[in-house]
């Protein structure tokens, strides 16, 4: 390693410390200004050219908003028309009915379980927000859960969803560890299928009931209102709610379209018709595009709803949104700049002085470049590219080191990510309280994937 790597590290250490000192301590900084701070004097620090910084900066913030930030107001719209029709009230009615309290956080796992095989972290979260924000104030009104009730149920979604999303292809990360290593899509995702399954049990409903009494967390009272809601003027009182049946459809539509876009990645060639018609209707903002039309057809303009009431109630949707969107693009921007300064590239280095396995180094990689650029992406393209020699090695399987680098990704999502803050945010946390669910989730699933790739490498391969 050279002094410039060191002098990175340090850098990326620090910038992490003092973003966290702006919005904890006395001067208690709103996180925009603290991460957009940060990202300056990380920047500066690093030696980056003023031009570049701002070009950095403006690249990330803006980069993040096209990715999460459409996506985010899209749900946002949806989430709403879904309360004001009544759906998210009729579902969870009916999981609240029908399964014990104490089952409630594995049949919510179950559900974000399934929706997170097509969806991105950040997406999943948004589209499964109505579902986790309804059955939660009713458990609130029942006081029937010691601690946080958004606790209780919002932590098996958030381990589901960031274990399907670093471990199982479709998602960009397994599929990118998957191009570098050269190795095959089949054998990767039953390896992430059956290294999921634990990591959701250990740090979903398990670690929720450990974390739950110890948290009063309650997200703000606009967005418990305009995701919970039990229906408003938009629709007609005089019409009975939508059926089970209907009410699943429009709430998953979104899920389905990208599920199909998945699989037909996975039947056809690339460069098919069919590829390439789901390719359009399967990316995450066209989706909720088209779950947002579906929903207002199908609840409100079919049902009789008032047209100009429902433009004002989707205006209103998004006012609680903005500080979310805000900060998440500020998160974008640091990681970013982080990226820009060769981060990555000094971690690289530091990697190179361990004497380790392949499975450990490549979790190890991506485990460091993740913490340190805020980006999975980051962490899994590091990793799958100085490894990437090692895949023609004969006692390698590589699928699971694809796993292994893929698992390492998820370590300690932390203010740098863009995740941590749609959580924060969206739950109303605090920094610590932020930390001890996202980041210590996300640990444990990283952990115990990495521990079910060890033991799965045990026995024979697959192919």
């Amino acid at each position: 390693m050279s002094s410039t790597d060191i002098q990175l590290l340090v850098t990326a250490v620090g910038g992490v410390v003092f973003l966290v000192a702006l919005i904890v301590s006395r001067i208690r900084l709103h996180p925009l200004l603290a991460l957009l701070i940060t990202s300056i004097a990380v920047g500066l620090v690093a030696g980056m050219p003023v031009d570049k910084l701002i070009k950095s900066i403006e690249a990330g913030a803006g980069g993040t908003l096209g990715a999460v930030g459409l996506v985010v107001a899209l749900g946002a719209m949806l989430g709403k028309i879904l309360a004001d029709g009544g759906v998210t009230e009729g579902i969870s009615e009916t999981i609240i009915r029908k399964t014990p309290t104490r089952l409630l956080p594995w049949a919510m796992a179950g559900a974000a379980f399934i929706i997170g095989i097509p969806m991105f972290f950040e997406v999943g979260l948004v589209v499964l927000l109505p579902l986790i924000f309804s059955v939660a104030r009713k458990l609130d009104a029942q006081s029937s859960v010691r601690g946080s009730a958004y606790v209780y149920v919002g932590v098996p979604v958030i381990a589901a969803l960031a274990s399907m999303h670093g471990m199982v292809p479709p998602h960009p990360g397994p599929l990118t560890a998957i191009a570098s290593l050269k190795t095959s899509i089949g054998p990767t995702m039953l390896y992430g299928f059956i290294a999921a399954i634990p990591a959701i049990i250990l740090g979903g409903p398990i670690y929720g009931a450990f974390i739950t009494p110890r948290l009063k967390v309650k997200p703000d009272q606009a967005l418990i209102d305009q995701f919970a809601s039990t229906g408003s003027k938009v629709t007609d009182p005089s019409h009975v709610p939508p059926g089970l049946g209907i009410s699943l459809l429009t709430a998953l539509l979104p899920a389905v379209l990208m599920l199909l876009n998945a699989i037909a990645e996975l039947a056809f060639d690339k460069g098919s018709v069919i590829v390439r018609i789901t390719g359009f209707l399967g990316d995450p903002a066209i989706a909720m595009l088209i779950g947002v039309l579906f929903a207002a057809w199908i609840l409100i303009y079919a049902r009789g709803g008032v047209s100009e009431e429902l433009r004002n109630s989707m205006s209103a949707s998004v006012k609680p949104i903005a500080n979310v969107l805000l900060i998440i693009a500020g998160g974008g921007a640091f990681q970013h700049v982080l990226t820009d300064a060769k981060v990555g590239d000094a971690i690289m280095h530091l990697s190179q002085q361990f004497s380790l396995s392949p499975i450990l180094l490549g979790w190890f990689i991506s485990m460091l470049l993740s913490v340190s650029t805020g980006s999975a992406t980051v962490g899994i393209v590091g990793a799958s590219g100085l490894l990437a020699p090692l895949a023609g090695a004969d006692a390698l399987n590589v699928p699971l080191l694809a796993l292994s680098i893929g698992c390492g990704s998820l370590f300690f999502n932390y203010a740098n990510h863009a995740g941590f803050w749609l959580v924060k945010e969206s739950f109303g946390m605090s920094m610590g309280e932020a930390t001890a669910t996202i980041s210590v989730i996300q640990s444990i699933v990283s952990v115990v994937g990495l521990i079910m790739v060890l033991l799965m490498n045990l026995l024979p391969p697959l192919v």
